[in-house]
């Protein structure tokens, strides 16, 4: 899921492995079968938390089959203690925070940082010339309100060292329940990052300059929680050709690892199961297949981003992803929400960019490298109204 040094941009499709280094792009008869064809469900790949926090315990396997060159990029832990309440308890506020009077959603927005702090609505570009305004979002980094008072980086990284805003007068609670998920969505991503290193070992790739992924997740002070809401959508109202993208736009995150939890449905604040089977999470595999995820409403997903494929040399792979609306009969007035945790190098740990690997080649100067900070403030710019 997506944004502030958290949400790349799209990218239309994947190169399979055999043909990296060379550009291809789908067929336009191609795209149009996939938008009118129902796609494939699959379930994600689970790990049970007593193995997880087992630092010991090999899971190389499993590492492999769902984050691999193969897999789809995500993974899901079962039975981690504490989430479920957790979940429910923050996703319930989600629409607390959308109905919130204009005067103080402007209040809590924070254009400085390219509204990412605080309230945003309506100010993404994911899909080109298309606002993205079907969803909203709350942003706060759930493991510093204030991650430096250094005033030369504040301008620098806005993005990341902005201080979080709270409705501390309005909605008290939310700054509670952000912070309790964010923080452990961080720990448990951080004993899968643990285990992803001792998968990319494996296979020969050492941790760039002596940082593992473990090491560079745990040393950041860029994490950026985001609370999104999707908004109720009229039947009637929902004629796209059948597009799986229909609340969220195709895009690839670029962090490192990123927390998801399963989203939540509501009609007139009660909570009901999700009114449509095609609606939810949606993935464009190596291959260029759209297949539809899914992983139980307890289980804490976690998916890759660009940097950690770029980072162990594409032994660990990111690949695109988007939410489609409900659009059954009855899925009127239907509201979503849910929380991605997006845990990322430092604004400034330096990322050197593979040849192998090309993302976003028209960002990247001559010598290949970049630091965190830099790489996705050119992506901010890129893919956010305000600046260029």
């Amino acid at each position: 899921m997506e944004t502030a040094g958290s949400v790349a941009g799209t990218r239309s499709t994947w190169t399979p492995p055999s043909a990296r280094g060379r550009a291809r792009a789908p067929s336009l008869l191609r795209c149009r079968a996939l938008a009118m064809e129902q796609p494939p469900s699959v379930r994600t790949v689970a790990i049970p938390f007593s193995d997880l926090k087992e630092r010991g315990k090999d899971l190389s396997g499993k590492i492999e089959e769902g984050l691999g060159p193969n897999g789809l990029g995500i993974i899901s832990i079962s039975d981690v203690p504490d989430f479920p309440a957790l979940r429910r308890t923050l996703l319930r506020l989600a629409p607390r925070v959308a109905n919130l009077p204009e005067d103080v959603k402007r209040q809590l927005e924070d254009p400085d940082s390219r509204y990412n702090f605080g309230w945003s609505h309506g100010k993404e570009i994911l899909e080109p010339g298309k606002l993205d305004t079907f969803k909203g979002s709350y942003y706060a980094n759930p493991i510093l309100d204030v991650p430096t008072t250094d005033d030369v980086l504040v301008s620098r990284y806005p993005s990341y060292c902005r201080p979080n805003i709270w409705p501390a007068d309005h909605l008290p609670e939310l700054e509670i329940a952000f912070k309790a998920l964010g923080k452990l969505m961080l720990e448990v991503g951080l004993m899968l990052a643990h285990h992803c290193d001792l998968y990319v070992m494996q296979h020969g790739v050492e941790p760039h300059d002596g940082e593992s992924l473990e090491q560079t997740v745990s040393h950041s002070r860029c994490h950026k929680g985001r609370l999104l809401y999707y908004l109720p959508r009229q039947f009637s109202t929902l004629k796209e050709g059948g597009s799986v993208s229909s609340w969220c736009g195709w895009h690839t995150d670029y962090g490192s690892l990123t927390g998801l939890t399963c989203g939540l449905f509501m009609r007139n604040s009660v909570e009901i199961p999700c009114p449509d089977s095609t609606a939810g999470l949606y993935i464009r595999t190596r291959d260029n297949q759209v297949v539809k995820v899914t992983f139980g409403e307890d289980e804490l997903a976690y998916q890759i981003g660009e940097t950690t494929e770029l980072l162990s040399r594409g032994r660990l792979c990111a690949t695109p992803h988007c939410v489609q609306a409900p659009s059954s009969e009855n899925a009127s007035n239907v509201e979503r929400s849910t929380f991605a945790m997006f845990m990322q190098p430092d604004w400034n740990e330096t990322l050197k960019f593979p040849s192998e690997i090309s993302y976003h080649q028209e960002l990247i100067p001559p010598n290949g490298a970049l630091t965190f900070g830099e790489y996705s403030e050119r992506l901010v710019n890129k893919y956010y109204q305000g600046k260029t």
